[in-house]
C-alpha cells in the first residue's frame, strides 16, 4: 500500500488515465444488447479506485478538461439549435423545453422536500436526466460560490454520488420508456405508425426525372448507331431511370452537351446513372466500347455536401429539387445525414440547416448542384486550433459574468461559458466551413477524451465522501432518480400528442433527443422496423443539449442558501 500512495501523491494522472482505459472498456460490454455507458463506468472505477487515497486532481486540470468536452458539444449542436429558431420545427423545440423544465421542477420539489443541497440535487438531476454535462457546469457553479475547500470537495462528491445513483436506472428507464411505454401512453403500434409515416412521405411515387433520389454511380461509354438523329433529352427520357449523358465525344473532339444535341452516328457518349439501367442502355443508343480515353479524366466522385442555405431550411427534398431544377441532372443523393444518424430518404423529408447530403457524380455536376445547397466538405486532417482555442477562451471569459438576481447570483460558469461559445462557433462554421476546421473524427476524440478525464478527475478527488454518500442515502437517491427520469418523458409524451399533436413516430424520436440518449433512438427504430423515428431526433437533441447543461447552474443556484 505504501508504493500505491506514493504513486497517487507522485503521479495520479496514472490511475486517472487507468479510471479511463478500464471504465470504457466496460462502457462498451454489452449484455443482452444492454451496454451501462462509458460515462457511468468511468465514474465507478474512478471512485472505486479513490477508495486507495488521497488524489489531488488540480481544478485547473479538470476545467480545461471539461471546457475541451462542453465546447464540442455546443460545436457540435450549433448548427442544428441555430436552425431549431423557426415556427417549422417549433413543436419539437417544444418536446426539449418541456423535458427540461418537468425535470427542473421536479428536482426543486425534492430538493426542498427532502433538504437536498445544491451538489446532490444536481447529481440527481445530472443522472436522472442522463445529462453527464451537467455535472460540470453544477461543479463550475458552486466553485464560484465562495465556499470553504473543504464545504466544495463535499458537494461535489454529492454531485458525483448523486449522478452514480441515478444515472444507470434513468438510462434504461429512457431505453424502455421511449420504444415502449410512450407508444401505450399514445394508445398507438409504433410499426404500423411508422409504415403510414413512410407511405404518407413517399406518396407512394418514384421520384420524378431531375431528382436527387438515391442511385448507385456507375458510368459507361456507347458508340451512337440507334440513338442516331435523337436528342440527349429525348434518349435520356426513354432510358429513364435518372441516367444522364455526361460527355459526348465526335470525331475525337469533346462536345458539351445539352437536352437539345442531336447525336450522330459514331459519336461516342458517356451514360452515367444506376447499374441496372446501364445494362440496358445499348438497346437505346447502341454498342457499348471500353472507352478508356473517354473515361480517363471523368472518375465519380462522392462528395459530403452541408446544407448550410437558409432558405432552404426545412423544405421538403421534392421542393428543393424543383429549386436546384437542371443543375441536379447527373447528380444522385446517397444518404442524408443529420447528427451523425442516417435520415430516410423521401419526396417528402424535410431538410434542415447542419445536414449533410452525400451526393454522387462526376465532381464538376456535384459541384454545381452544391452550389444551391450548401458547402462541399473536404475534410482536412487537422483541426483549427486557433479557432477553437480562442472561441473556449472567450467561453471561459463569459464564464465570469455574474448577474445579481435579489439575493441570488446568477452565472454560467466556465462550462457554460464554452458551451455558448461551442455553439456560436459550430455555426460560424457551419457557414464558413474554411475557417472552423474540426473534424468529426477530432470532435469525437476531444469530447470523449474531455468527458472521460474529467469524470475520472471528480471520481477519484471525491471518492471516499462519494461512497459514503452513496451508503447513507443510496435508496433515497435512486427512488428520487426514478420519479425525476419518468415524470418529464411522460409529460412531454403527452404534451406532444394531445395538445401539439405531433405525429406519434417523430413525439418518440424527440422524446430519445430530448433525453440526449442515442440508443433510445436505436431502440425505436428496431421496434418500429424503419429509420422515420430519426425525423425527429436532431432539433431536441441540440436543444436538450443546452437546456439540459444549463440546468447545473440554475439548481446550485436556486438550492443554495440564501
Amino acid at each position: 500500500m505504501t508504493t500505491t500512495r506514493w504513486i497517487i501523491a507522485t503521479a495520479p494522472e496514472i490511475f486517472l488515465l487507468l479510471a479511463v482505459a478500464v471504465g470504457t472498456l466496460l462502457g462498451r460490454v454489452r449484455f443482452k444488447g444492454f451496454a451501462l455507458g462509458t460515462t457511468a463506468c468511468i465514474l465507478i472505477v474512478a471512485v472505486i479506485l479513490g477508495q486507495l487515497g488521497t488524489f489531488v486532481i488540480p481544478p485547473l486540470f479538470r476545467s480545461v478538461l471539461f471546457s475541451l468536452f462542453v465546447f464540442t458539444i455546443g460545436y457540435r449542436s450549433g448548427p442544428q439549435f441555430f436552425a431549431s429558431l423557426s415556427l417549422r420545427t417549433l413543436s419539437q423545440v417544444a418536446v426539449a423545453l418541456v423535458v427540461g423544465i418537468t425535470g427542473l421542477f421536479v428536482v426543486l420539489v425534492f430538493a426542498f422536500a427532502f433538504h437536498l443541497d445544491p451538489g446532490t440535487a444536481a447529481g440527481i438531476a445530472s443522472g436522472g436526466l442522463t445529462q453527464s454535462s451537467m455535472i460540470g457546469t453544477a461543479s463550475g457553479a458552486l466553485a464560484q460560490l465562495g465556499l470553504p475547500d473543504e464545504a466544495l470537495r463535499q458537494q461535489q462528491a454529492n454531485i458525483a454520488a448523486g449522478y452514480a445513483v441515478t444515472y444507470i436506472l434513468g438510462y434504461v428507464l429512457t431505453l424502455l420508456f421511449v420504444p415502449l411505454a410512450a407508444p401505450k401512453l399514445m394508445g398507438i403500434d409504433l410499426r404500423k405508425e411508422a409504415a403510414e409515416l413512410e407511405a404518407s412521405l413517399s406518396h407512394g411515387t418514384k421520384p420524378a426525372k431531375g431528382s436527387l433520389g438515391y442511385r448507385k454511380f456507375k458510368a459507361r461509354v456507347y458508340s451512337v448507331t440507334v440513338a442516331a438523329g435523337q436528342s440527349v433529352d429525348t434518349v435520356e427520357t426513354r432510358i429513364g431511370h435518372r441516367v444522364a449523358i455526361e460527355r459526348v465525344v465526335r470525331n475525337r473532339e469533346k462536345i458539351e452537351p445539352h437536352p437539345a444535341l442531336a447525336l450522330e452516328r459514331g459519336d461516342e457518349v458517356v451514360l452515367t446513372g444506376p447499374a441496372a439501367a446501364l445494362i440496358g442502355a445499348a438497346a437505346d443508343i447502341g454498342p457499348e466500347i471500353d472507352g478508356g480515353d473517354v473515361l480517363r479524366d471523368m472518375a465519380g466522385e462522392i462528395l459530403d455536401i452541408l446544407v448550410n442555405e437558409r432558405k432552404l431550411h426545412g423544405r421538403t427534398l421534392k421542393e428543393i429539387v424543383d429549386l436546384v431544377g437542371d443543375d441536379a441532372h447527373g447528380v444522385f443523393l446517397r444518404d442524408l445525414k443529420r447528427g451523425g444518424r442516417e435520415v430516410p430518404l423521401t419526396p417528402e423529408t424535410r431538410i434542415y440547416l447542419g445536414d449533410i447530403m452525400t451526393l454522387v457524380g462526376t465532381e464538376s455536376d456535384i459541384e454545381r448542384a452544391a452550389a444551391h445547397v450548401g458547402h462541399v466538405l473536404r475534410y482536412s486532417e487537422r483541426s483549427n486550433i486557433a479557432f477553437l482555442a480562442g472561441g473556449i477562451a472567450a467561453g471561459l471569459l463569459i464564464g465570469l459574468i455574474s448577474l445579481k438576481a435579489g439575493s441570488f447570483a446568477i452565472t454560467l460558469g466556465g462550462a457554460g461559458g464554452a458551451l455558448i461559445l461551442g455553439l456560436v462557433c459550430g455555426w460560424l462554421a457551419m457557414r464558413r466551413p474554411d475557417i472552423g476546421a474540426f473534424p468529426p473524427a477530432a470532435q469525437q476524440t476531444i469530447g470523449d477524451l474531455g468527458l472521460g478525464g474529467f469524470i475520472a478527475a471528480i471520481g477519484l478527488a471525491n471518492g471516499p465522501a462519494a461512497w459514503a454518500a452513496i451508503q447513507t442515502h443510496g435508496l433515497l437517491l435512486l427512488g428520487i432518480g426514478v420519479v425525476v427520469t419518468l415524470t418529464p418523458l411522460i409529460a412531454a409524451t403527452i404534451f406532444a400528442h394531445r395538445i401539439l399533436r405531433m405525429n406519434p413516430v417523430i413525439v418518440c424520436g424527440a422524446l430519445a433527443g430530448a433525453m440526449t440518449v442515442d440508443a433510445a433512438v436505436s431502440g425505436c427504430c428496431d421496434v418500429a422496423e424503419s429509420q422515420t423515428p430519426v425525423l425527429g431526433v436532431a432539433v431536441p437533441y441540440a436543444v436538450g443539449n443546452v437546456v439540459l447543461t444549463i440546468l447545473g447552474p440554475l439548481i446550485v443556484t436556486l438550492t443554495f442558501p440564501a
